[in-house]
């Protein structure tokens, strides 16, 4: 089993509040979690798994009545945002008893996207993005960065034994988000079929500009269509718009935002590498290792610290700006080479955004600075020394 670091900090929120909902994607080990925490609280708990039949029977037919008896108990109700309804019977159950650790709620949709979810329950739940396994957490658990890296951040996968296992995961893991899990969370009826086929597609396209035309084009369809899958993909955290930095410097910048799959695993299957020594020279390895450090630097995210990226009309770029306020305080360049070379754009960048601190990260080089002060570092040493002082 891997140890998640967030464990201790669900276990300050549950003592403090009477109800948290942990949400993030299936498969991402929000259950064996909250299972943890939970048996930690000193309480008597009780799961129920609003998939399952009976449980969804019992709380569609007495839920006060039965919650209520369990007030002195912890209750744990997964997947949640399937019987919407339930939400307003917890805010009266919250409110008549109003007490620490009373409910750990989990979902596998953006509670935004849910309707009634964000309202039924508001200033009574706290909550709290579940990640993947992170790289500092896969590396303290003796997982090295190549297959993690590799297979991406879903448990399951990477104690899997073999890369043939891996393999046959993730093709299941792809089609029950398919053909049942992407509709049955948000109550909807997009067409399998079209699906798969952007979801292929944005594998081809990972990292680049969100082009809503012409993947239309692709598929015969319009944009506004597209757009309209691409937000219940996003809201089933299957893809990450990374939004652009906008400052008013006279400049013209580019304003679509750069899409990702979140997971490294699920684009690798996409692109049909079955194996990590495939990787490095494959066509796709840079956009693949840039949207892997950027998932990971979301995961360690200080608060008060946003995440863009900065791209003018002529073509100068660079891959994350994190601004704090209105104020951008660094930016990094990610280079799958652990000798990188920095282009004058990348340089312009920074002197357009005038920040103090820079970086360019790599997977493995030693940490160093050059001569205009930009601080080459790796990963994982950016994830455990830098980040946190910015």
């Amino acid at each position: 089993m891997i140890v998640r670091n967030i464990q201790n900090h669900l276990q300050e929120v549950i003592a403090s509040f009477p109800a948290v909902m942990l949400y993030g994607p299936r498969q991402i080990g929000k259950t064996t979690l909250a299972k943890q925490v939970a048996a930690s609280c000193g309480k008597n708990f009780h799961y129920f798994d609003l998939e399952k039949e009976n449980d969804l029977f019992v709380m569609k037919n007495n839920a006060f009545d039965f919650l209520n008896t369990l007030k002195d108990d912890l209750v744990i109700i997964d997947e949640v945002q399937t019987y919407p309804p339930l939400l307003s019977v917890l805010r009266s159950i919250i409110d008549s008893h109003r007490v620490s650790g009373r409910f750990i709620l989990l979902g596998s949709a953006d509670p935004g996207l849910v309707k009634g979810v964000s309202e039924s329950l508001a200033g009574r739940v706290i909550y709290t993005e579940i990640f993947q396994i992170n790289v500092v957490e896969a590396h303290e658990n003796g997982i090295a960065l190549e297959m993690h890296w590799f297979r991406g951040g879903f448990p399951e996968t990477l104690l899997l034994k073999t890369d043939k296992l891996w393999k046959l995961w993730t093709e299941s893991f792809v089609s029950s988000y398919v053909y049942r899990d992407l509709n049955q969370l948000f109550g909807i009826n997009l067409s399998p079929q079209i699906v798969l086929k952007i979801w292929a597609m944005l594998a081809h396209v990972n990292s680049e500009l969100e082009n809503l035309e012409n993947l239309g084009r692709s598929l015969g369809m319009t944009g506004t269509t597209i757009k309209k899958y691409l937000d219940f993909m996003q809201g089933a955290y299957l893809i990450r718009r990374l939004p652009p930095w906008f400052e008013n410097n006279g400049k013209r910048l580019i304003k679509s935002p750069k899409i990702y799959i979140r997971t490294s695993g699920i684009l690798h299957h996409f692109l049909q590498i079955a194996k990590y020594s495939d990787l490095p020279t494959h066509p796709g390895v840079g956009a693949s290792w840039e949207g892997y450090v950027i998932e990971q630097i979301v995961t360690h995210l200080p608060d008060g610290l946003e995440i863009y990226f900065y791209r003018t009309q002529n073509g100068a770029e660079i891959d994350v700006v994190l601004v704090k306020g209105i104020h951008p305080v660094a930016c990094i360049e990610i280079k799958y080479s652990n000798t990188p070379t920095l282009s004058r754009g990348v340089h312009e960048c920074i002197r357009d955004l005038k920040t103090q601190r820079n970086f360019v990260i790599t997977p493995s080089s030693l940490s160093v600075t050059t001569k205009e002060g930009i601080r080459v570092v790796s990963l994982y040493n950016f994830l455990k020394e830098e980040l946190a002082n910015l």
